[in-house]
C-alpha cells in the first residue's frame, strides 16, 4: 500500500487575538466549497458551494453534566493558518476506485475560554472539493475524572423548504437503521423522531447537501433531529442527536472521557447533483491507514446463504452441501451458514463454539473445500460477547478454516457499542477472519482502517420481501443516493421470482417486486465487497440471468454515476480489471434513458446485455440476452419496464 501525505502553509487568515468577532474562511482546493467559522458570543459556521450559502449560520459546540455549556466566548490561542494537504493511498478492498488521490485545505483552531474555567478545545476543518469534514478536540477536566457529554450542539441551518430524504428511527435509538428514505420538506421533519444518517438535502437551485459522519472512536453515533428554534424566516436549524450511553434517557449522557479526545468528522458533502456523492472518497479517507500488516488473506466476493427467505430451509448437511454446491456452480468463493448452526442463540447457554449434533463441522469444510468454496458463521451478538466468547471461538474458526462471521442484532450505535465494534473487527483481524456486521449502524470508513470489515447491513434490504411490501422499486433506486452514500451495505439482492406489485404478497419462496433484470443490476448498483446472494438455488439454476452472475466481482477498480435521481432511476458504471460492468433500474414508471458511453477508454467493446424481456411490467420474470459492439463515446439506449432495469458487461476488443 502506498500513502503520501503532502502538507503546504498557507497564509494566517485573521489575528489571533483581536477583542471582537472574528471569522476564518478554509475554500476548497478548487475554489468552489468554503466554509466560515465564526468566533463570536457564540462559536458557529457557514457552508457556501460556488458563492451561495448552502448551510446557514449553525452553532457548534457541547453541554455537560455538571458543567456549563461550552458553546461561545473563546480565545483564539494559535496564529490559525490554512494547510494545504493531499493523499492518495489504495485500498486494500476496491469498494470504489483501486486508487484514491485526495486534496483538501485545512485549518485549525485553538480555543480557550475567556472565563476562569480556561477550557479549551479545538477546532479543525478540511474542506474537499466535494465536501467539508470537520472535528473537535477536548481536553481532559479540572479535577481528575470523567466529563460526561451531554449534548452536543452542532447543527445544520437549511431552508425549511428544502427537500431532505428521511430516514425516521424511534428516539430510544436502539434500531437496527432499516428504513425507507422518504422525501420531504425538511419544515416538515417532526419533532418526536431522529432521522438517520446519511442525511440528503436538496437545497432548492444551490445544489445538494449529505450529511453524514466518519471515524467513530470512542463516541457514540449521530442522528438529525429538529431543532428547537428558527434562525430567521424561511430558515431551521436541525440538530445533532447523540445515542445515550445505556441506561441513560435522551437528556443523559452521551459519551465519557477523561483526557483529550476528538469526536468523529461530521461530514458534509457538498455539489451538484447527488449522484456524484456515490463516487466520493471523504469517509475513507478520513479513517486511519490500514492497521493489519498482512492482508493477503482478505479476499472479498460472492457467497450463496441458506437462509429462510429463500424457502423453508433446515440446518442439516443436505441442506448445506446443496448450497456449497450452488456457490460452485455459480463460480463464487463463499457460503454462508446462517442461524441455528450451533443450536438454540441469544440464551445463557449457547456456544459458538460447538456445532448443532445434526451437524458435522468438519465434513462440512472437507466438502466445501472440494468444491472450491469457504464458509462464513452466522452468530447473534450476546453469544458472541457472552464470557468474552468470541475470544476463544475466534481462533477455533480459524483453526476450521472458517472465512468470516456474520454478527447480528446489535442494534445500537452507543459509545460502548462503536467500541465493542471495533474490539470485534481487530480480534477477527488477530484470527484472519473478514466480517459482516448486520442489526448494525451505517457505516464510517472504519473499512480503510479494518479491511477485514467486508460490509455491513444497516439497511432496509432484500429480507423484507419475506414479511413486508416494503422492498419497492422506488425504495430501490434511493438507497444509492442515501444509505450507500455512507459505505458498503449488505442488500442481499438475487430475488428470481419477480412479481408485478399487484401480484405481491408475503409468501414462501419469497417473492420480488421488480423485474429480474433490476435483480441482476442490483449487483452493479450496490456496494458490497462481500456480497450474499439471497434465492434458493432451484429458483436461479438455469435461469435466464443468473449466467451474468457466474463469477462476479464484487469489488470495483473504477466507479462512475452516469445518470439518475432519487427515487426516480439510477445508471451506474463500474470497472473490474479491463471490463465495465453498466446497471440501471427505474421505479414504478417505465423508463427510457441514453448512456453516454464517454467514461470508457478509448476503444472498441463488445456489449453483452439482459434487459427486460417483452412486456416485463405484466411479466416481470422476462429478460432478453443480447450482444452489440460500439465504441467509446457511442450512446446505449436503455427500455425499463415498470419496475425494471437493466444490466450489461463490457469488454474491451482486442
Amino acid at each position: 500500500m502506498r500513502i503520501s501525505i503532502i502538507v503546504t502553509a498557507m497564509s494566517m487568515l485573521a489575528a489571533p487575538c483581536a477583542s471582537v468577532a472574528q471569522s476564518f474562511q478554509t475554500t476548497s482546493p478548487d475554489g468552489n466549497v468554503s466554509i466560515t467559522v465564526s468566533n463570536a458570543d457564540r462559536l458557529s459556521y457557514a457552508i457556501s458551494y460556488k458563492g451561495n450559502e448552502i448551510v446557514g449560520n449553525s452553532p457548534l459546540g457541547f453541554e455537560f453534566r455538571n458543567e456549563k455549556p461550552m458553546n461561545g466566548g473563546f480565545t483564539i490561542v494559535n496564529h490559525p493558518v490554512t494547510e494545504s494537504k493531499s493523499e492518495n493511498w489504495e485500498p486494500v478492498v476496491k469498494n470504489r476506485h483501486a486508487k484514491v488521490s485526495q486534496t483538501w485545505n485545512e485549518q485549525t483552531l485553538e480555543l480557550r475560554e475567556k472565563s476562569g474555567d480556561s477550557r479549551r478545545m479545538d477546532f479543525t476543518v478540511r474542506v474537499f472539493n466535494d465536501g467539508v469534514a470537520f472535528r473537535y478536540t477536548l481536553y481532559g477536566g479540572n479535577r481528575p475524572g470523567n466529563r460526561k457529554i451531554t449534548r452536543e450542539l452542532t447543527g445544520f441551518t437549511l431552508p425549511v423548504s428544502s427537500k431532505a430524504w428521511m430516514a425516521k428511527y424511534k428516539r430510544n435509538y436502539t434500531s437496527s437503521q432499516e428504513s425507507e428514505f422518504i422525501p420531504a420538506p425538511i419544515g416538515d421533519m417532526p419533532a418526536d423522531t431522529v432521522c438517520g444518517l446519511p442525511f440528503l438535502v436538496e437545497v432548492g437551485d444551490k445544489g445538494y447537501v449529505a450529511i453524514s459522519e466518519a471515524y467513530i472512536h470512542d463516541y457514540p453515533g449521530f442522528y438529525i433531529g429538529r431543532g428547537n428554534d428558527t434562525v430567521d424566516s424561511g430558515q431551521m436549524t436541525v440538530s445533532t442527536r447523540l445515542s445515550p450511553l445505556p441506561g441513560e434517557n435522551e437528556d443523559g449522557v452521551k459519551a465519557l472521557f477523561h483526557e483529550k479526545t476528538s469526536t468523529p468528522w461530521r461530514v458534509i458533502l457538498v455539489g451538484d447533483n447527488p449522484g456524484k456523492f456515490i463516487e466520493s472518497e471523504i469517509i475513507t479517507t478520513l479513517n486511519p491507514p490500514c492497521a493489519i500488516q498482512d492482508t493477503s488473506w482478505i479476499k472479498p466476493g460472492m457467497s450463496a446463504w441458506d437462509h429462510w427467505w429463500s424457502g423453508e430451509v433446515k440446518m442439516e448437511m443436505d441442506v448445506i452441501k446443496q448450497y456449497i454446491d450452488f456457490a460452485a456452480a455459480q463460480g463464487w468463493p463463499y457460503m454462508l451458514i446462517d442461524w441455528q448452526w450451533y443450536g438454540k442463540y441469544n440464551r445463557p447457554d449457547a456456544d459458538i463454539t460447538t456445532p448443532a449434533s445434526q451437524l458435522d463441522m468438519p465434513a462440512i469444510i472437507e466438502y466445501a473445500g472440494s468444491k472450491g468454496v469457504k464458509c462464513w458463521l452466522w452468530l447473534y451478538c450476546s453469544d458472541v460477547n457472552r464470557n468474552d466468547a468470541y475470544k476463544t471461538a475466534f481462533p477455533l474458526y480459524r483453526d476450521w478454516g472458517i472465512a468470516g462471521v456474520k454478527i447480528d442484532f446489535m442494534d445500537r450505535d452507543d459509545q460502548e457499542m462503536v467500541n465493542w465494534y471495533r474490539r470485534i473487527v481487530k480480534e477477527a483481524a488477530d484470527n484472519n477472519l473478514m466480517v459482516d456486521f448486520h442489526g448494525a449502524y451505517k457505516p464510517d470508513g472504519l473499512e480503510r482502517t479494518y479491511p477485514n470489515l467486508l460490509t455491513r447491513e444497516g439497511v432496509l434490504g432484500e429480507e423484507y420481501s419475506k414479511f413486508s411490501n416494503r422492498i419497492v422499486p422506488r425504495h430501490n433506486v434511493t438507497l444509492p443516493f442515501t444509505r450507500m452514500l455512507a459505505g458498503a451495505m449488505d442488500y442481499t439482492p438475487g430475488g428470481f421470482l419477480n412479481v408485478t406489485p399487484s401480484e405481491f404478497k408475503r409468501q414462501s419462496p419469497t417473492l420480488v417486486m421488480n423485474s429480474r433484470c433490476a435483480e441482476l443490476a442490483k449487483f452493479v448498483i450496490y456496494e458490497s465487497p462481500y456480497t450474499v446472494f439471497c434465492d434458493h438455488p432451484d429458483n436461479v439454476l438455469g435461469k435466464t440471468g443468473s449466467e451474468f452472475l457466474t463469477s462476479f466481482p464484487t469489488t470495483w477498480d473504477d466507479t462512475r454515476f452516469i445518470a439518475g435521481y432519487p427515487g426516480e432511476y439510477v445508471v451506474i458504471a463500474r470497472q473490474a480489471g479491463d471490463r465495465w460492468y453498466l446497471g440501471a433500474m427505474t421505479n414504478e414508471q417505465s423508463r427510457k434513458v441514453d448512456v453516454d458511453t464517454s467514461f470508457l477508454p478509448s476503444g472498441r467493446y463488445d456489449v453483452t446485455c439482459w434487459t427486460d424481456g417483452k412486456n416485463a411490467s405484466d411479466h416481470p420474470e422476462r429478460v432478453a440476452k443480447k450482444t452489440l459492439k460500439i465504441s467509446s463515446g457511442e450512446k446505449i439506449s436503455i427500455n425499463m419496464a415498470q419496475g425494471g432495469g437493466f444490466a450489461a458487461i463490457l469488454t474491451p476488443v482486442e
